[in-house]
């Protein structure tokens, strides 16, 4: 762990991270409900709002859309990620090298890790090589720290997750993105587990802008750093004004109502 907060990802020791890997991850049918953002252009658009702190994308994405808006987006590059086609134990083919990153544009990197597959192993070796070579370009290392495999039944259990942000600060993570344990309380343990290291929300499944909201609250208030969110986002009609919802949430640590009654 390195400290990050003079970072261009992270704002005032928070962070908002806007995915879209989900082209990859779970293909084209995440899109299917708003046609529109097949068009990674126009989730760089929404990225420029001042809530959000970087964008991660995989590779392509990154060389085909990121020259338009390096000027207004910080880039997050993920360097592995695998298709939902894919049926064995969890795994994640490595897509780009840290030099390619930098060469890219890249303020940080992000990098799967599937604690509890049989393929556990070479994850953390692959984590290990990405990570003391981004420490060579001092970009922070945002770890996707999802435990899954055959011999988990739970991943969001209270223990599952706290275990998780752990892991990410013993293997030398900036930034440890995990699934949310289910409670405040049990966030709150999780947050203490990472040490100093941020801990950041997984945004999930869309949701209603209050049940959204109001879970964002409670793991903010909990001590999580902020958030890493997708669908939550662009798949709604009017991503603005749940960024600006967020804001208040994440920055200004305001409550899910009062977010929503200052963005009416």
């Amino acid at each position: 762990m390195i400290p990050i907060d003079d970072s261009p990802i992270v704002r005032d020791g928070k962070s908002l991270i806007l995915a879209m890997d989900h082209g990859l991850e779970h293909g084209p049918v995440d899109f299917e409900a708003v046609p529109e953002k097949l068009d990674p252009a126009t989730v760089f658009e929404t990225a420029t709002h001042d809530a959000v702190t970087s964008m991660a994308v995989q590779k392509g994405i990154a060389e085909g859309y990121y020259p338009s808006y390096e000027d207004d987006v910080n880039l997050l590059l993920k360097l592995n990620g695998t298709s939902n086609m894919w049926m064995g134990e969890p795994d994640s083919a490595i897509n780009c090298s840290v030099d390619y990153a930098a060469e890219l544009g890249a303020d940080a990197v992000g990098f799967t890790v599937y604690s509890g597959s049989n393929h556990e192993v070479e994850m953390y070796e692959e984590f290990r090589r990405i990570q003391e070579k981004a420490r060579e370009y001092d970009l922070p290392v945002v770890m996707w720290s999802y435990p899954r495999g055959q011999g988990l039944k739970n991943d969001t259990k209270p223990s599952t997750i706290s275990y998780a942000t752990r892991i990410a600060l013993e293997v030398g993570a900036d930034i440890a993105k995990v699934k949310y344990p289910g409670s405040s309380d049990a966030m709150e343990h999780a947050c203490k587990a990472a040490g100093d290291m941020n801990v950041v929300m997984s945004g999930g499944s869309k949701t209603s802008d209050y049940d959204f909201l109001s879970t964002v609250e409670a793991a903010v208030t909990a001590g999580a750093s902020g958030l890493a969110v997708g669908r939550n986002i662009w798949q709604r009609e009017d991503p603005t004004r749940i960024l600006d919802a967020l804001e208040e949430v994440i920055y200004e640590e305001a409550t899910a109502d009062a977010a929503l009654e200052a963005t009416e």
